[in-house]
């Protein structure tokens, strides 16, 4: 009776010590294999724990750059995590493929890990081999700030370069009261390499229409000056026989504004833009006296150099 009960609790033990060896194997082959390593530091990304992620082993973050985009309210949502290949390189480090969706944009990213010691000397540990860290390094054109994934940024003279948690989706803009520029996404998905994204702002509707509404303006209190020349006008007219009325002016077709950048951040233009007036005026002919009417339409052309000041006002210096 004591053999049969003394078999019994070696059978069971054989049991417990297959199912723990067996538990261990797959515990290595899933949670503490190289896909679950990169795993959770894929799990960590989608939860948006920016600290959880920079603290698995391997994560470094270079000093020589930006962390203004390393928070969760700056990452894009992750999702769709599949694993697509684990290979083992000649040196014995892992290469892992997974393909993902940042918000609407499919990716896919390899990450280079390798062996880190054990965990209670049963569970593989691993850590990356090449930091997942990567950097955006965005330059602005023609403005001093962009909006990335919603957070306003001011680079320095309008180049600046951001570490991102690799994979990333930043969505770059811009918009002000007189600039704008259309959003465009840029997906980091190598890791550890330097990502470069322009934001190409020009100017805004809004912008084109304040000037417009200030040449105009102009314009047409030049027409109310009853002179050949009208003063700080862009239009006038010579005649060598002598006036015998007062001038009159009048607007043909009013100059189209256009608004193109002129290099340096602030400076902008209205390139040469055509313009007609009228001019209705009596003259008397200096060689046999004859009496005539000078009726026609003027053409003349504008050009303006434009600056928005510090506190957002624009200062037109005009340019003929």
């Amino acid at each position: 009776m004591r053999r049969r009960g003394f078999t019994t609790w070696i059978v069971l033990g054989g049991v417990l010590v297959a199912a723990f060896v067996v538990t261990v194997t797959t515990l290595n082959l899933t949670l503490y294999s190289a896909n679950g390593f990169v795993g959770s530091y894929l799990s960590a990304l989608a939860r948006h724990d920016v600290a959880d992620a920079l603290r698995t082993p391997g994560v470094t973050a270079p000093r020589n750059a930006s962390r203004a985009l390393l928070r969760s309210d700056a990452m894009a949502e992750l999702s769709d995590i599949r694993f697509v290949s684990d290979s083992t390189t000649s040196t014995g480090a892992h290469r892992v493929t997974v393909s993902y969706r940042l918000g609407d944009t499919a990716g896919r990213s390899t990450f280079e890990v390798r062996r880190d010691g054990s965990h209670l000397g049963l569970f593989s540990a691993w850590r990356f081999a090449a930091t997942p860290v990567s950097a955006l390094h965005v330059t602005v054109d023609h403005a001093a700030s962009f909006v990335a994934n919603g957070l306003p940024e001011n680079p320095t003279n309008g180049d600046g370069t951001y570490l991102v948690l690799t994979p990333a989706a930043i969505t770059l803009s811009h918009a002000s009261a007189y600039l704008t520029a259309a959003p465009t996404t840029v997906l980091v998905d190598d890791p550890g390499v330097v990502a470069p994204a322009t934001v190409e702002v020009r100017a805004s509707a809004a912008f084109v229409k304040a000037v417009q509404k200030q040449l105009d303006a102009q314009l047409a209190s030049c027409v109310k000056q009853t002179v050949l020349q009208p003063t700080g006008c862009p239009m006038g007219q010579q005649i060598r026989d002598r006036v015998q009325d007062t001038p009159t002016w009048s607007m043909v077709k009013l100059p189209v504004v256009t608004i193109a950048a002129a290099g340096g951040i602030g400076n902008w233009a209205v390139p040469p833009t055509e313009g007609t007036a009228h001019l209705k005026v009596t003259v008397k002919s200096i060689f046999d006296g004859t009496v005539s009417v000078f009726d026609e339409d003027v053409p003349f052309s504008v050009a303006y150099a434009i600056m928005i000041a510090g506190d957002g006002s624009l200062q037109i210096t005009a340019q003929y």
